[in-house]
C-alpha cells in the first residue's frame, strides 16, 4: 500500500462536513483520546470506500500563529499518513467513510504523542460487517 495522502481521501464536500459537525446528530460517532476528539460517519457499504476520506482541524482559538497551526496539522496528516494501514488489516472490519480530527491540545504536542494517539485511535474506529 502506497503511503501517500491522495486529493480523493481528503474530505473537502461542505455537506458531509456540515453532516459532521451537526449537534444532536443520531448518525455521527465520535472518539476523545488525547490529543484528538475524533468525528466520524458510517454510510452504507455500497457507497462506501476502502480508506475514509479524512479532514484535520485546529482551532484558532488554543493557536493563535498560522505557524503553528500548520505545523500541528502537518504532523497530525504526517502521523495518520503513516498509520492508515491499520483500517486494512483486519478485512472483516470497516473503517468509516468520513473522519473529522479535532485537535483538543492547549499548547503544541510532539509529533510522538500525536502518532500514538493515532496508532490507538484508528483501530478503535473500525466496525465489524455483519
Amino acid at each position: 500500500m502506497r503511503q501517500t495522502l491522495q486529493k480523493t481521501e481528503r474530505l473537502s464536500s461542505p455537506k458531509v462536513i456540515s453532516r459532521l459537525f451537526e449537534k444532536g446528530s443520531t448518525e455521527t460517532q465520535t472518539s476523545y483520546l488525547f490529543p484528538f476528539k475524533v468525528f466520524y460517519l458510517y454510510e452504507p457499504v455500497s457507497a462506501a470506500q476502502s480508506l475514509p476520506q479524512v479532514l484535520f482541524t485546529i482551532s484558532k482559538r488554543n493557536f493563535k500563529h498560522a505557524v503553528d497551526r500548520n505545523l500541528l496539522r502537518r504532523r497530525c496528516r504526517e502521523a495518520y499518513r503513516k498509520n492508515k494501514h491499520l483500517f486494512l488489516e483486519f478485512p472483516e472490519h470497516r473503517a468509516p467513510s468520513y473522519i473529522a480530527f479535532v485537535l483538543i491540545a492547549k499548547e503544541k504536542v510532539e509529533y510522538d504523542v500525536i502518532e500514538r494517539s493515532m496508532q490507538k485511535l484508528l483501530p478503535r474506529m473500525s466496525k465489524i460487517d455483519v
